[in-house]
């Protein structure tokens, strides 16, 4: 394992054999041959990924087309436009002030986001007024503090109504291999959507009924990644209602926490995944029902430290010994382990994800909130509700539209 920021070189100290130049040890890789394999989880070094290919390096992450296809969302959007899929209506703007001035002559709701992968996703915003009044007072402010030295490179797009759901799959550079997968990610800091948006504080997720959905959107997409080299996983975010299906962005990464929560339904371990993305496998098998993943975080989360020290070293601890299926649903993240100890390492606050798994929603939810009412992290929080509005309302939505099996809110005992 390689970490680039010096900040977070701390991280998995005593837990991950790590490497301080990773490229002094490519010989190593090339010598492996077939076993060896490169994985990146960024959205940045696709350059570097083609090129390690041409090199003849197996590399799974994803590509430099696969970077613009994220980082790029006007891109994004017209790739989705070209291949046959709906989009919402969505300008691209680098001037506050032009884009002021674009949504008083056309007033309406409107989510706005910024291009690129270097300022988080705290700084976007999802507009509540219907006039679009309150996104020109947050672009009026954003005008008043940016630095001049910084050219602003945003979009914004028409709001649409509906159940927001993710379906991602794997490609391996010439085809999709193993089944898709459908989340419903709970992206705001706190309980009841409340507060910032964050990368992800929970997800569900779930390799059930799919198909649907993906022969819709993501499949459409196989020639593009293949012509452009990308391999690895895949994930487009969408929203769905009467009208149809509308993408809204890609993930062309692996992402945090949907790698650790998708792991409580693969029956193998990764190895096979990774196998099939290189072309080894035909694909993977997977459990049926459902998974459910909860992150726990401590300050600074959701924001950087700025040098700060905040809570690194603080101890995580366990009420009662984990048994060896409960550290199945355990995955630690910013953390080392010191003298046996587990402790908070890196900056971000990003602690570690717990995952529960059923035959529907609920018993995954039980299962999660259970192992996570078990940690105990000075400082640490967490969402109480991941799933429970997919439960109460969303679940029977999809299943009217023919996206989800009656089985997915079974009469399980609440919670």
């Amino acid at each position: 394992m390689y970490i680039d920021d010096p900040a977070y070189h701390g991280v998995f100290v005593g837990m991950v054999e790590r490497t301080a130049d990773w490229r002094a040890d490519l010989p190593w890789i090339r010598e492996a041959g077939e076993d060896g394999i490169i994985i990146f989880e960024t959205a940045h070094h696709g350059v570097l990924q083609d090129d390690l290919r041409r090199s003849g390096f197996q590399v799974i992450g994803g590509s430099s087309w696969g970077d613009r296809l994220e980082g790029d969302r006007a891109f994004g959007q017209a790739v989705m436009g070209e291949i046959g899929m709906n989009t919402a209506a969505m300008r691209h703007f680098s001037d506050f002030s032009a884009a002021i001035i674009f949504i008083a002559q056309h007033p309406g709701r409107y989510v706005y986001k910024h291009n690129g992968h270097h300022l988080p996703s705290t700084h976007n915003y999802v507009g509540v007024m219907p006039d679009g009044a309150d996104v020109i007072a947050l672009l009026r402010s954003y005008l008043n503090w940016w630095p001049a030295d910084q050219r602003p490179d945003f979009i914004l797009m028409d709001h649409v109504t509906g159940v927001e759901t993710g379906i991602g799959a794997y490609f391996d550079g010439r085809r999709f291999v193993g089944p898709a997968c459908l989340d419903w990610e709970h992206k705001r800091f706190c309980t009841s959507d409340l507060g910032e948006l964050t990368g992800e504080m929970g997800t569900v997720v779930t390799y059930e009924k799919a198909d649907s959905l993906f022969s819709k959107t993501l499949s459409l997409m196989a020639p593009l990644l293949a012509k452009h080299g990308y391999c690895g996983y895949i994930n487009l975010n969408t929203i769905i209602n009467d009208a149809g299906i509308w993408p809204l962005e890609f993930t062309c990464r692996f992402g945090y926490p949907g790698f650790a929560i998708l792991d409580a339904l693969h029956i193998q371990g990764w190895e096979e995944v990774l196998l099939a993305m290189c072309g080894r496998r035909n694909g993977f098998t997977v459990k049926p029902g459902y998974a459910v993943g909860v992150v726990l975080t401590t300050p600074p989360f959701p924001y950087l430290a700025d040098g700060r020290r905040l809570c690194r070293g603080m101890p995580v601890s366990w009420r009662e010994a984990l048994s060896a299926e409960d550290q199945h649903h355990v995955h630690y993240g910013e953390v080392a382990l010191v003298d046996g100890q587990p402790v908070i390492a890196g900056d971000s606050g990003y602690v570690l994800v717990v995952t529960g798994s059923g035959t529907d929603i609920e018993l995954a939810r039980q299962g999660a909130y259970r192992l996570i009412e078990r940690a105990v992290v000075p400082n640490g929080r967490y969402r109480t509700d991941i799933g429970e509005r997919l439960v109460r309302q969303d679940a029977r939505e999809l299943q009217r539209l023919g996206y989800l099996p009656a089985s997915a809110v079974a009469c399980s005992t609440p919670r």
